[in-house]
Formats: structure tokens, sequence, C-alpha cells
């Protein structure tokens, strides 16, 4: 029996809604399903997410920050490295649910990924060898100044250096190395990354006493996940409660460490910089 026309129109388009419905899949639910929270770090940024040198294993604050968001979430972690450009396409293409990894806000990137409430935030400095006698922004003029390739050193170091020739490498250690080498005249690093090159460096670097900036670091999520999004901020206004997030600042960059960084600025909406 053939069917009326109107009839078969209808459920052609009950059949599109159903299909386009299954292509927007509920990333928490399918975590939950699986029972596991797939979550990206750096892997050569210490303290943030480094390899152990004894263990092998990556390790870090970005690591122990993933692990405790799992464990609230009732889910196992899946630690997964990430380099400073694959950060916002393994979040766009859904293969990590979660990036921790020095991830910091700009209007440019909140287009791309959703961020969570900025969780502590940092200043941008420029790094210069103690005997160049670069003391100023002023006196890079006509300079170079290295800067890891799509991070925001390097978009706050072409904003407030425009006098400067920007050079980026693919990673941290090696636009810290261009310095050392005298390929570059400065590095810009945030604050937090750029402790560990100052103590590897045994004095013979230090920061210029301003900064380009001071940026709100967050964690990402894929864009248009509501539930997700909702559901990661209230486990950091959970951890920010009950001084987890202060415990493992401690343990990473408390005054036992070579870092010795405060964290000053708690948990913050990320509304706060949206304006």
């Amino acid at each position: 029996m053939k069917l009326p026309a109107t009839t078969v129109r209808f459920a052609l388009a009950a059949l599109t809604v159903l299909a386009s419905l299954g292509a927007h899949a509920d990333q928490l639910a399918d975590m939950k399903a699986r029972g596991t929270l797939v979550c990206g770090t750096l892997t050569t940024t210490e303290p943030l997410g480094f390899q152990d040198p004894q263990t092998r294993q990556i390790v870090g604050f970005d690591v122990d920050m993933c692990a405790a968001i799992a464990k609230h979430m009732g889910l196992k972690l899946e630690h997964k490295g990430l380099s400073i450009e694959q950060r916002i396409p393994e979040l766009s293409t859904g293969r990590v649910d979660l990036v921790s990894a020095a991830l910091g806000y700009t209007k440019e990137r909140a287009q791309q990924v959703a961020f969570t409430a900025a969780h502590y935030q940092v200043p941008i400095r420029v790094m210069v060898k103690k005997s160049a006698g670069i003391d100023s922004f002023a006196k890079l003029a006509d300079k170079r100044v290295s800067a890891v390739k799509s991070a925001t050193t390097e978009i706050f170091a072409r904003r407030g250096l425009p006098k400067t020739e920007i050079v980026t490498y693919q990673d941290g250690p090696s636009a810290y190395l261009a310095l050392m080498q005298d390929k570059v005249d400065g590095f810009s690093t945030s604050h937090t990354a750029g402790l560990r090159y100052l103590a590897e460096s045994k004095g013979e670097a230090v920061f210029i006493n301003d900064s380009l900036a001071w940026e709100p670091t967050a964690l990402g999520v894929k864009k248009d996940e509501p539930a997700l999004l909702a559901a990661v901020n209230k486990t950091l206004e959970d951890m920010e409660k009950a001084g987890e997030i202060d415990t493992l600042w401690t343990k990473w960059y408390g005054p036992n460490t070579r870092f010795a960084f405060a964290r000053e600025k708690k948990l913050t909406p990320i509304s706060t910089f949206a304006q």
C-alpha cells in the first residue's frame, strides 16, 4: 500500500530531527556512560605537566587537577598529553573532555571553546639575561623576544612589544634555550612557567620588573556542552571551598618548592574577564 505523500514527508522530517539529536550527544552523559574523564595536559612545562625523571610518568599541578576533578565526578581519569597547539583542536573535536593546560582566557579563544571559572591568574613576564642590562620593555625595542607559538605569551608579547621582533618556538624549553644561547634578547613567559627556567638558569636570567598582562587561567571544555561546563564549574567551586585547589597549588608552587609562588587570586567567574 502506498503511503500518502504528507505521511512520507512527516516521517522523513522526524528521522532528520532524530539524526540531528543523535549527532549532538551530551558529552557529560557519554562520560558517565563510559566511566572516564579524558583530560589533557601539557607534558613539558614544569610544574604544570612534565615527565617525572624517576617514574617517567607525566605529573604536575594540572595532572593533579584532572585527577581531583575526575574523582569528584565519580569517574576514572584517562590522561592525555598535549602540545600547546593541540589544546583547542583536541577539545573542539571531542578527543578530550577537558583541558587543564595553562589555558589562558582570551575573547578570541572563547569563540572556539568554553572556559570554566578561572582557578588562578598569573602575570605574563619577559625574562632576560642579567648581564644584558635590560631592565624595561623600552630597552627591548628593535631586539628579539622568543615565545611559544600560538600561546597567549606570544599574543601578549606582540601587543605589548610592538617595536620588538617576536620569534616563536614550538615549546617553552626551546624558547628559553634561544635566550640562553643568545639567539634572542628576551623570553615571553607566564610567571608560573618562567619560575622553572629562572631556577635552571642558576642566577643568569631575571624577569624584567613589569608585566605584559595579567592572565586568567581556566579549564577548557568543548563549546555548546552546557551540562559538562556546569558540572566542572560546580566541582571547582566545591574544591575551592574545601581548600583542595590551594592544597594542590602548595604542593607544586608552595614555599617549600623551588618556585615559591603564591596563589593570590582565587576561583573567579570567567564572565568577570569577558566584559
